[in-house]
């Protein structure tokens, strides 16, 4: 366990060296950005050494998972994500405990997530997850439905739109995922000209292991980082 946190704490010291040096690059402040570690499928013991860690919060793709390590306190007093896809029939186990929900891509999901914040006598933090690359086998709405979703969205009573969130296609090579990225930003200053009410942007969530400084460079504020905080997944088989 002793060799993991040694990784581990080697791999995040390369990564805030990074985020800095793109951050410097793109003119900005290497504050502006957070790091967020995402840590499916890590069990609580190994996410509790990560949370010593120079990392800023978590995410989580199942809420199972979520749950677990949150119940735990696995999380080290640092706030957690869901970055993954929300069904509706999670979302009871979700709101109160994550932070923000970064893949709200559906009114009827924000509906539920509403609901279910107003019994709890929350404001739910929420982001609007764009399929910037049209891909059929992602989530999120389409670039054009985005306007819509928002001006829907943003009068449920308990939800707060805090900015977007995007999972590119996957890249071959460097600088390839700057166009989505760019795009995807663009969406983000247009909405933030505007005045809607329950709007608060100031999160863009893009970026992971293989492309987080090209996402810098093109404006993130947050990136999402799993493999290149643990190293290669291990996935256990599921249970039938």
């Amino acid at each position: 366990m002793e060799e993991m946190r040694r990784k581990m704490e080697e791999r995040v010291h390369l990564i805030r060296q990074q985020m800095e040096e793109a951050a410097r690059k793109a003119g900005r402040a290497p504050e502006e950005i957070t790091l967020l570690a995402a840590s499916k499928t890590q069990s609580a013991e190994i996410v509790a050494l990560s949370a010593a860690l120079p990392i800023d919060l978590f995410g989580e793709n199942r809420v199972q998972e979520l749950v677990d390590k949150f119940d735990a306190g696995a999380y080290g007093g640092k706030q957690v994500d869901m970055i993954g896809h929300l069904q509706k029939n999670k979302v009871k186990y979700t709101v109160g405990r994550a932070r923000l929900i970064h893949s709200v891509d559906s009114l009827e999901l924000g509906q539920v997530i509403s609901k279910e914040a107003g019994k709890k006598g929350l404001c739910q933090d929420i982001l609007l997850e764009v399929n910037i690359g049209r891909e059929e086998s992602k989530s999120g709405v389409f670039p054009e439905e985005l306007p819509r979703l928002l001006e829907n969205i943003c009068q449920l009573p308990h939800i707060r739109v805090r900015g977007l969130m995007a999972i590119p296609p996957i890249s071959a090579k460097e600088g390839q995922n700057r166009p989505y990225f760019s795009a995807l930003r663009q969406l983000f200053v247009d909405i933030k000209s505007k005045r809607y009410d329950n709007v608060h942007m100031d999160c863009l969530s893009m970026g992971m292991t293989h492309d987080y400084v090209d996402a810098i460079l093109e404006g993130a504020t947050l990136v999402r980082i799993g493999t290149g905080i643990y190293g290669p997944r291990i996935y256990k088989e599921e249970t039938p």
